[in-house]
């Protein structure tokens, strides 16, 4: 059993064009009817009125007494219409009697005038003509059946009526192989995505209508970010491996060991085993980050305002200042934890080595902007260059700046941002972050 899919393009497209189609022909057939009948009656109506000149323009060239001119005119008219009827004074004449009492409305009526008459069972055309002739008044009426004609229109609409439902089939036709040939990127794109699936082809091609050029951008778009994301996570795998192998290694072997475990072997496996909590919170932050693809927005106010509150139970002893954009309701275009992971890492810093001043501000225009200060002992001018930097040990970074501080760094820059690092006016540590919102 056939059934028509209501969610296909195809029909959807099928069924608007076919619909103009039906309703311009419909409407082109019904204008042409109604178009052809008054153009009919024009010209009808137009050679009565000229053949009505003509003939009072020929009883005055006779110049006969009034029985002979009406004998005349009923010989000469009855050769060429259907009907007439001639009023001269009291004398009226007519081609056939009975129009006299069936026209004689239309023959008193004032001006002259072309009407329709409807008289037994015929549709007449008649046109009025006033005129003076040997001092007397005269109307001449001269009529012919317009049903004849009429069934001879009638005719003709019905034939381009056929006509015309014939080209509505073409173009039904045409509608469907147009439409058929305009699906046929789509169809491509279809099976690309097949391969895809398949692992027979890496991207889709860019060979594509303009109308499917951004679709395509941003489905390569999203695979490289997926094959961005599953490199990170195999590097974070492999780093985490390496990097716990060792320490893991040892405190096995003292664990094992039959030598006892002093104070000084024990502050040893501690600080091992905080290595191997260092690099698995770093690892955890390294999975928590989403990116700039992943279609989710922030709220800067409610997410600094929660993290400012935080900091501000765990450091007491420092004062945190927050500076917000006036619009409450901006929005930025940063998944919430990503941002979260940025301002926690920055107010985090500041609190452990500031001494009793924390400012942060966020403005937002075109770009995002963190500034965050403290009060704190610094950086060396010389060792300023080196926060940031990625390293597999945790003692090859500066004290209190470098797992966090590395974090940090690599997702600004998944984001396109930059992280800059100077000295504070307050005297320790001040970190600017710019993060661009709008895509380049």
């Amino acid at each position: 059993m056939f059934r028509i899919d209501r969610r296909s393009l195809r029909m959807r497209l099928l069924a608007w064009l076919s619909g103009i189609a039906l309703l311009v022909t419909g409407t082109t057939w019904l204008l042409h009817g109604i178009l052809l009948q008054d153009l009919a009656r024009d010209f009808l109506g137009a050679r009565l009125a000229r053949e009505a000149d003509h003939a009072i323009d020929q009883l005055r060239q006779d110049r006969l007494a009034t029985p002979a001119l009406l004998d005349s005119a009923s010989r000469g008219y009855q050769v060429f219409h259907h009907l007439y009827v001639l009023r001269l004074g009291d004398d009226i004449s007519a081609s056939t009697p009975h129009w006299r009492g069936v026209l004689a409305e239309v023959l008193d009526a004032p001006g002259d005038a072309l009407v329709e008459v409807e008289a037994q069972a015929q549709h007449l055309l008649v046109y009025r003509r006033h005129f003076t002739m040997n001092g007397n008044d005269g109307v001449l009426l001269v009529g012919e059946d317009f049903a004849q004609v009429e069934a001879g229109l009638h005719q003709l609409h019905w034939w381009v009526g056929g006509i015309a439902a014939g080209l509505l089939l073409l173009l039904v036709s045409l509608n469907l192989l147009a439409v058929n040939r305009g699906l046929i990127p789509l169809a491509r794109l279809r099976d690309q995505l097949g391969e895809l699936r398949l692992g027979q082809r890496e991207r889709l091609s860019p060979d594509v209508p303009s109308e499917l050029d951004s679709l395509v951008m941003q489905l390569n778009h999203f695979m490289d970010e997926i094959d961005a994301r599953l490199q990170r996570s195999r590097d974070s795998s492999a780093d985490l491996s390496h990097a716990l192998k060792t320490p893991l290694a040892a405190v096995t072997q003292v664990l094992r060991g039959a030598r006892p475990i002093d104070d000084e072997r024990r502050q040893k496996l501690v600080r091992r085993l905080e290595e191997v909590h260092a690099q698995l919170d770093a690892q955890l932050r390294h999975s928590r980050i989403a990116g700039p693809h992943a279609g989710r927005m922030s709220d800067p106010h409610r997410d600094g305002t929660r993290l400012i509150e935080l900091f501000r139970a765990l450091y007491p002893d420092r004062r945190f200042t927050l500076r917000l954009p006036q619009a409450s309701d901006q929005r930025v275009p940063i998944e919430a934890q990503d941002l979260s992971e940025m301002l926690g890492i920055l107010l985090d810093n500041a609190g452990k080595w500031a001494t009793r001043e924390v400012t942060c501000r966020l403005t937002i225009t075109d770009t995002l902007r963190i500034l965050v200060e403290d009060d704190g002992p610094g950086v060396a001018e010389a060792d300023l260059c080196r926060l940031g930097r990625r390293g597999t040990r945790l003692d090859e970074r500066h004290p209190g700046y470098g797992l966090g501080l590395s974090i940090l760094t690599q997702l600004v820059s998944r984001y396109s941002g930059q992280t800059r690092f100077a000295t504070s006016p307050l005297g320790g540590l001040r970190v600017e972050l710019t993060i661009p919102l709008r895509p380049g």
